[in-house]
């Protein structure tokens, strides 16, 4: 079973964006820059050393810019896979249309989204080995 890691929404404003959800919510915020997307790392909640915090197994996400031409741009939860390739395979012979390549995100793995048979844009991420 494959387990969702990670949940994305797109922006027009990152500023506008990561204030609300600090606000409404106390999430925690990394901007990251240009060399990155400018792409927003969002922390959910707190967690001490072993990973145990006050929701034991929480997910963090992150918010990306919008841009024209990108398909199928709405909040979207990214799933945990062992081979991205594999994974790609599986989502099309089950009726779902793989939106390119898989992109290397810098020190996380493989990433690339999808639609499934219902129109709803999801993602999948092979992981980097943990060291």
């Amino acid at each position: 079973m494959d387990p969702v890691v990670h949940f994305e929404f797109p922006f027009d404003d990152r500023t506008r964006i990561a204030k609300f959800y600090e606000a409404a919510f106390g999430w925690k915020m990394q901007m990251l820059g240009e060399d990155m997307g400018d792409y927003v790392v969002v922390t959910t909640a707190d967690e001490d050393i072993k990973g145990e915090g006050t929701f034991k197994g929480a997910i963090g996400g992150g918010f990306f810019p919008r841009k024209p031409d990108w398909p199928a741009q709405y909040p979207s939860v990214v799933i945990a896979v062992q081979d991205i390739q594999a994974s790609m395979r599986k989502v099309a012979q089950a009726g779902g249309e793989v939106f390119g390549e898989p992109m290397m995100i810098p020190g996380i793995g493989d990433y690339v989204a999808f639609q499934d048979t219902e129109g709803n844009r999801v993602s999948m991420l092979q992981p980097l080995p943990r060291q």
